[in-house]
C-alpha cells in the first residue's frame, strides 16, 4: 500500500525558496509515496471557533480531509519576525480541537540562505505542533547551496522510516 505524505509551504509566495524544497522532496520520494502538496492553508479564514457552532467553512473541510487522507505531513516554513508565519500557525489552530494532527508524523524545515538562520521560527513551530503531540522528524533548517538536495533526501528518508516504522506499530 502506498503513503501519502501532504506537503505545506508556510510561504504564500509564488516563487518561495521552501515551495522549492518540497518540489526537491517530492522528487526524492520512493516510488510508493505520493507527496500531495497542499495550497489551501491560504484560503482559511482567521481561527474563529464561532465558525464552527454555525457551518464548517469548506476551505476548513479541505483541509482537514487533506490531513486525514495523509499518513504523515512534511512542512517547509520560513521565519517571519523570529516565529512561524501567521498563515500557518492559523492552519494548525483549525485542527487542534478537531484533531486531524493529533499525533500525526510531522516532518519540520526551513529553506534558509544560510545555517543559522531559520531556527527561531522552527522552534516557533515544534512549540506549536507539541499542542497536537505530533511526531517531530527532522526540524533542522536546510541552508542553499551544494548539499541542498543531499539534505532534503535525508529528511525525506528519515520521514518515510519513520511513516514506515509506525505503520508497523500499529498493524
Amino acid at each position: 500500500m502506498a503513503s501519502q505524505i501532504l506537503a505545506i509551504s508556510g510561504s504564500l509566495q509564488q516563487r518561495s525558496k521552501n515551495l522549492l524544497l518540497l518540489t526537491t522532496a517530492s522528487a526524492l520520494m520512493p516510488a510508493d509515496v505520493e507527496l500531495v502538496l497542499f495550497d489551501g492553508i491560504r484560503d482559511l479564514p482567521h481561527f474563529n471557533p464561532d465558525l464552527e457552532a454555525t457551518a464548517v467553512p469548506d476551505s476548513v473541510r479541505r483541509w482537514r480531509q487533506a490531513l486525514i487522507d495523509s499518513d504523515a505531513v512534511l512542512i517547509a516554513s520560513p521565519e517571519y519576525g523570529f516565529s512561524l508565519p501567521g498563515v500557518l500557525k492559523n492552519a494548525i489552530d483549525w485542527v487542534i480541537g478537531s484533531g486531524e494532527l493529533e499525533g500525526k508524523v510531522v516532518a519540520v524545515t526551513a529553506a534558509v540562505p544560510a545555517p543559522e538562520r531559520g531556527r527561531r521560527g522552527l522552534q516557533a513551530l515544534l512549540d506549536t505542533l507539541s499542542a497536537v503531540r505530533a511526531e517531530i522528524v527532522g526540524g533542522e533548517p536546510i541552508a542553499a547551496g551544494p548539499t541542498f538536495e543531499s539534505q532534503v533526501g535525508a529528511l525525506v528518508r528519515e520521514l518515510v522510516q519513520t511513516v514506515g516504522a509506525r505503520a508497523r506499530r500499529f498493524n
